[in-house]
C-alpha cells in the first residue's frame, strides 16, 4: 500500500514538472502585425539548452488554409519547397523569419516542438501559436453624406460613409464636435464602423463630424464634415425692454412707443404673426418678428398672439399675452436693479425710524440722579413736569400730545401749523398742584 502511494506520488511529481517545462521552456507572442513588404520575425525564446537536448518540430500555417512551412531537428531545418514566400528558419534558433510580408503571409501560425530531457523517458511535447496581420498603411479618409439635400428633424435620416483610398485591416471611428459618437437607438453603424445610420435627425445631431480611419500600423483623421438639421420652433417666447412682465401680462407706460419681439428656438427662423383677440375673433395685425404698439390707443387689457411658423419643418408654435396701460415712471421701469434700490431704501428708513424711537424713548424717560442726592418730591416733580410731543409732517396734521413724564393726562388733541422736526418740552409759565396730583 505504502508501494502504491510512493509511486502516484511520483507520478504527480512528474505531470507537474512537465507542464511547468510546457509552459516555461518556449515563449511566442501571440500577435504581431507587419506593414507590406516589410520583413518580420516570429521571435521565440526557448529555456532549454538547445545544445545539450534533442528536439524536433515544425512550423506550419493553419489559417484560412493549413500549410506546411518548415520542419526542423537539432541539426537539419528542410523548408516547404512549394512555397513561393517560404520563411527561413536558422538553428538551433527555432525562430522563423519572413523576407516579404504579403497578403499570402497574413493569418494564423502554429510551432510544435518535441524536446527529450535527460531524465525523462517521454517526450515534452510543446506547440504555441501566433496570429499575424499584414496591414497597408490607411490613408486620408473622406466624408460623404446621403441624401445630400436639407435634413427636416423627425422627418428624413442621413447615412454618414467614411471611404479611404489605401489601408487594409481598417477600423473606423465617428466624432462629433470632438467627442466619440456610439451607437443608440437612433445611430447604428456597419461592421467596421464605416458607415453610420442616424434616423431620424434630431436637433442635438447638428455639429461638426470626423471620421478616424486605423489599423494596427497607421491612423488618419478625416476633415470636418458639417451636419444641418432644420428643426423648430422650441421655446417660443414674447419679450420687451419696456413696462413690467408677469405671467403672460405686459404692464407698460400709456404715453409711450412699446415694441415688442417674438423669439424662439428654430432653424431656419420663423415667420410671425402678430394677432389681436376680438370679442368676435382674431385679427391678423402684422407680420414679421417686431411688433410696434401705441398704447394710448388700445383699451385697456388687450389680448395679443404671436404665431411662429417654421416653413420647413411645417411646425408652429403660438403665445398670447396681455396689454395693460399704467402710468410709470422712468424708475419702476427699471425692474431688478430698481427692486433692489427699493430694499435698500425700505430698510434705511426702518433703521432711521427705529433709531428716532429710540432717541424719543431716552429723551421721555431721562435717567434719575444717584441715590444719596436729598431731592424732594415736589422738586422732582416740578423739574420733569411739561408736555413733550414729536411732530414729522409739515402743513395741518394731527398729533397726539401726551405727557411723558407728568401724571396729568390730556383727554384732547389739537391741530398744529407749524412743522417741527425735534422733540419739544413745552412747560407752562405756572404749574399748579393740581397737575401733579
Amino acid at each position: 500500500m505504502v508501494y502504491i502511494q510512493r509511486v502516484f506520488s511520483a507520478l504527480w511529481t512528474v505531470l507537474c514538472v512537465l507542464s511547468l517545462v510546457k509552459k516555461k521552456c518556449a515563449v511566442l507572442n501571440p500577435t504581431q502585425h507587419g506593414k507590406m513588404g516589410d520583413p518580420m520575425l516570429l521571435k521565440v525564446e526557448t529555456h532549454f539548452d538547445v545544445h545539450n537536448v534533442t528536439f524536433q518540430g515544425f512550423w506550419c500555417k493553419i489559417k484560412p488554409n493549413n500549410t506546411l512551412l518548415v520542419t526542423f531537428n537539432n541539426i537539419n531545418a528542410i523548408p516547404n519547397l512549394r512555397l513561393k514566400n517560404s520563411p527561413a528558419l536558422n538553428l538551433p534558433d527555432v525562430s522563423i523569419y519572413f523576407e516579404h510580408l504579403d497578403e499570402d503571409t497574413q493569418g494564423e501560425y502554429e510551432l510544435q516542438i518535441n524536446i527529450i530531457f535527460p531524465g525523462i523517458p517521454s517526450p515534452v511535447a510543446v506547440t504555441k501559436r501566433v496570429t499575424v496581420t499584414v496591414s497597408v498603411p490607411v490613408s486620408m479618409p473622406v466624408i460623404t453624406k446621403t441624401p445630400e439635400s436639407e435634413l427636416v428633424e423627425d422627418r428624413d435620416n442621413v447615412t454618414l460613409t467614411c471611404s479611404i483610398e489605401h489601408g487594409t485591416n481598417v477600423q473606423f471611428k465617428w466624432l462629433k464636435n470632438n467627442m466619440v459618437v456610439g451607437p443608440s437607438e437612433r445611430h447604428t453603424f456597419s461592421q467596421d464602423h464605416g458607415t453610420l445610420v442616424i434616423n431620424p435627425v434630431k436637433k442635438e445631431d447638428i455639429g461638426q463630424y470626423n471620421c478616424e480611419a486605423q489599423n494596427h500600423i497607421s491612423s488618419k483623421l478625416s476633415k470636418q464634415a458639417e451636419l444641418i438639421v432644420f428643426y423648430g420652433p422650441y421655446n417660443l417666447a414674447v419679450n420687451s425692454d419696456q413696462g413690467l412682465k408677469t405671467e403672460g401680462v405686459f404692464m407698460v407706460n400709456l404715453e409711450e412707443l412699446v415694441f415688442f419681439e417674438c423669439i424662439a428656438d428654430s432653424n431656419p427662423p420663423n415667420i410671425c404673426v402678430w394677432i389681436s383677440k376680438t370679442k368676435n375673433g382674431t385679427e391678423v395685425l402684422m407680420t414679421g418678428p417686431r411688433f410696434e404698439v401705441k398704447p394710448y390707443e388700445l383699451p385697456q387689457g388687450k389680448e395679443f398672439l404671436c404665431r411662429a411658423f417654421n416653413n420647413m419643418t411645417k411646425k408652429q408654435d403660438e403665445t398670447k399675452f396681455t396689454l395693460v396701460m399704467a402710468s410709470l415712471d422712468r424708475g419702476i421701469q427699471e425692474g431688478s436693479v430698481l427692486s433692489s434700490l427699493a430694499f435698500i431704501t425700505i430698510s434705511s428708513v426702518l433703521i432711521i425710524v427705529c433709531m428716532m424711537f429710540v432717541l424719543l424713548r431716552k429723551s421721555c424717560h431721562p435717567r434719575r440722579k444717584q441715590r444719596g442726592l436729598h431731592r424732594s418730591g415736589h422738586e422732582d416733580a416740578t423739574e420733569d413736569f411739561g408736555i413733550y410731543e414729536f411732530v414729522s409732517v409739515p402743513g395741518k396734521m394731527e398729533s397726539t400730545q401726551a405727557s411723558c413724564r407728568s401724571l396729568t393726562r390730556l383727554d384732547s388733541v389739537k391741530d398744529l401749523h407749524t412743522t417741527i422736526y425735534d422733540v419739544i418740552k413745552h412747560v407752562p409759565e405756572t404749574p399748579t398742584l393740581s397737575l401733579l396730583k
